[in-house]
């Protein structure tokens, strides 16, 4: 390698490790981390350098334009890490491209002014190494740097290579993985990892139905909500009014189940506690795919609580009000066996509160298949969006702080903005659990409501203020015939295990229906 290419090698080494150091949580030293991890950080960092100068040709220009990356990179895992308890990863890289598809979903959690700030310093820096470093194609010998580059091609991959046979195993807990293997071996790892397909499920999570002599006509409707980052907030701020989910507590009262929901999310990361649901999958059983379920039910399928429903007649219906290529879901749930899926097309801005389209007005567009002229059970999974970040930026007033507040508690409206907005749409998702079991009373079926939330939201000026929640939701399993009193399952239960659950109930349907069927066709066989 020539010194025209040296100096700005050994540098950006230099630079990478000093960046990496940057990210929290913290990286081991690299000097205690495993050989194997050198040989990837040597190789990946040799093999990009040689690809941006044989582009760019302008060794400098290449090291500075990889270490803003990289920077990104770090910037981003350490804004991740604050608001979702998770560091980057790579199953994070597609999301970029969300964000330019997307943009009020991420950017404003990386910060709008340090995105503008990195797009006007990157604007700065192109132009300025352009115009001040000359290129290699200029110099005294650019053949021998051109054979150089070429010559640390494989030699770079080869270190890659024999970094990655050695590599420490993964216990896909991000945060250990990423202290113990830094940051590139970790996102090689990840990678390898979820090139892999999705291994068959080793039992079924929704096994078929029994023969029983019930008929079709006597399934119930079936309602799923994924209320976005619902939770009882009040079991982590007891200051707040208790009557904020008055709707929500009739709900509980007539429940035939309710209790605290653990998920695989914190804050954000949706689709892993929409999978984890549908397909009763654990975190052992996605393995890798945890991180992005959908990735690869884009390409397989899986048995589901909808295409086990479709098997028992039931016509099947996904609600999403926002584009429906978002996470892939238009591909992912014909697979899971929808046979419909109404997505942002269906709503109009009317509809919208706030910056989404409203928890009522989904509730409105079920109500409406709930009354369709179709002699099939119907099964509606709803996954809803008006409680959607960046609750900061939201253009709802939510009133004052001590309408939300318990009397005698004074919070700053300034300080806690963004938990008085969450309130807000809050108390439109209690007035969704109303409409729809007034919309399943109103139906000529029994009918079921399995109400959850993904996760906990985010609200980082609340949590500094009152603490962190446990990152548990709520999940209800409601139904038309339970009457408030009569007993109810307080179970905890994993969001995989939930599904499973709302599929037992679908089958078991109303205590006393099975028997009084087969009464009736006994006395019908002896008549």
């Amino acid at each position: 390698m020539t010194s025209d290419l040296w100096w700005p090698w050994l540098c950006g080494l230099g630079l990478t490790l000093g960046l990496e150091a940057l990210l929290r949580p913290a990286v081991a030293r690299f000097w205690r981390r495993p050989l194997a991890t050198h040989l990837v950080h040597l190789g990946t960092w040799s093999l990009v350098y040689a690809l941006f100068v044989l582009v760019l040709q302008r060794p400098w220009f290449a090291m500075a334009f990889i270490a803003a990356l990289l920077l990104v990179v770090v910037q981003s895992s350490n804004t991740k890490w604050q608001t979702l308890r998770e560091p980057f990863i790579y199953q994070d890289f597609e999301y970029f491209l969300d964000a330019i598809r997307h943009p009020r979903l991420y950017v404003p959690f990386f910060g709008i002014g340090l995105a503008l700030g990195a797009i006007t310093a990157g604007a700065l820096a192109i132009g300025g190494f352009l115009l001040l470093e000359p290129s290699l194609l200029t110099g005294d010998r650019p053949v021998h740097a051109f054979i150089a580059l070429l010559v640390s091609l494989p030699l770079a991959a080869l270190l890659i290579m024999l970094g990655l046979r050695r590599l420490p195993s993964c216990i896909l807990v991000p945060q250990q993985d990423l202290h113990r293997l830094g940051l590139f071996s970790a996102l090689w790892a990840y990678g390898r990892l979820a090139s892999q397909p999705l291994a068959a499920p080793t039992g079924d999570a929704f096994p078929p139905a029994q023969p029983t002599r019930r008929a079709q006509q006597d399934l119930p409707h079936v309602v799923a909500v994924q209320s976005e980052s619902f939770f009882d907030p009040r079991d982590w701020c007891p200051a707040l009014e208790h009557g904020v989910l008055a709707e929500y507590d009739e709900m509980v009262l007539e429940a035939v189940a309710h209790g605290p929901l653990r998920v695989p999310a914190w804050g954000a990361n949706t689709v892993r506690t929409e999978a984890a649901f549908l397909t009763g999958l654990d975190q052992v059983a996605l393995g890798i795919h945890r991180f992005n379920p959908y990735h690869p039910l884009t390409r397989q399928g899986v048995p589901s609580l909808a295409s086990r429903l479709r098997g028992l007649g039931y016509r099947t219906v996904c609600v999403h009000p926002y584009p429906a290529g978002f996470y892939a879901r238009d591909r992912v749930m014909p697979r899971l066996g929808f046979d419909d899926f109404i997505d942002i097309r269906a709503f109009d801005e009317t509809e919208r509160c706030g910056q989404y389209v409203g928890d009522v007005a989904v509730a409105d567009k079920v109500g409406k298949l709930l009354t369709d002229q179709d002699n099939r059970p119907l099964f509606v999974f709803a996954i809803t969006m008006e409680n959607h970040g960046p609750l900061d930026l939201d253009p709802l007033d939510p009133g004052p702080p001590e309408a939300w507040f318990t009397p005698g508690v004074t919070i700053p409206s300034g300080e806690c903005g963004e938990l008085l907005n969450y309130l807000a749409h809050l108390r439109n998702a209690d007035r969704m659990t109303r409409r729809l079991r007034q919309a399943l009373r109103d139906a000529p079926r029994e009918g079921l409501l399995c109400w959850y939330g993904d996760h906990v939201p985010i609200m980082p000026r609340a949590y500094h203020r009152f603490g962190l929640p446990d990152g548990s939701t709520t999940y209800t399993l409601w139904s038309t015939w339970q009457r408030q009193g009569a007993a109810s399952d307080h179970a905890p239960l994993y969001a995989n295990q939930l599904g499973q659950r709302l599929w037992q109930a679908v089958l078991e349907g109303r205590p006393g229906a099975q028997d009084q069927e087969v009464t009736t066709s006994h006395h019908q066989e002896q008549a």
